[in-house]
């Protein structure tokens, strides 16, 4: 591993033959999980059900890793996955397991080694939060602007066609 690259250590869990979590091509962001199940899963529609990565993993402390589903899967055969992106907290050491569910119109069938999922691994900021009195919202025509009582404000561009705004708060409303 190069120097400057936070380390993820995997434990290959008993019974385990599959390759370790990878990319598909270089350019991919996530890395593919697989199916380690002993028999093959069919999911009736509507149908969900654990499956099982054969991996247990330890994320540097500041990171996260957050499990999605694989775009083609759900295209081919309906195959998504629930409570999506999973998120897997730096102190979890169980299995990974991903909760796939079949939102197509036909039986799916999951299979040994199946790519079911990708994990992304992100470096998240530890924060603070300090509660205020009244935090105020206005559209200004290059974004949002965002005001508690005696703070800083700044301006973070609107996202046309998004359904969620961006608010931050840029100085602390400490006594």
């Amino acid at each position: 591993p190069e120097a400057d690259r936070p380390v993820v250590r995997f434990v290959r869990l008993p019974g385990n033959d599959l390759p370790l979590p990878q990319r598909a091509t270089a350019g991919s962001v996530g890395l593919d999980l697989r199916a380690c199940v002993r028999e093959d899963v069919v999911l009736a529609p509507g149908q969900r059900a654990l499956i099982p990565t054969g991996f247990a993993l330890a994320l540097p402390e500041g990171h996260e890793a957050q499990v999605r589903p694989r775009s083609g899967l759900a295209l081919q055969s309906g195959i998504t996955l629930l409570n999506s992106p999973g998120t897997i907290d730096p102190d979890y050491r169980g299995e990974l397991c991903v909760i796939a569910i079949n939102l197509g119109e036909a039986p799916a069938t999951i299979r040994r080694g199946d790519r079911i999922a990708q994990m992304v691994i992100q470096k998240v900021p530890r924060i603070d939060l300090v509660e205020v009195q009244d935090v105020r919202v206005r559209r200004h025509p290059v974004g949002l602007v965002v005001r508690a009582p005696e703070d800083d404000v700044r301006r973070l561009p609107a996202h046309a066609g998004h359904a969620h705004e961006r608010i931050q708060l840029t100085r602390d409303h400490a006594p």
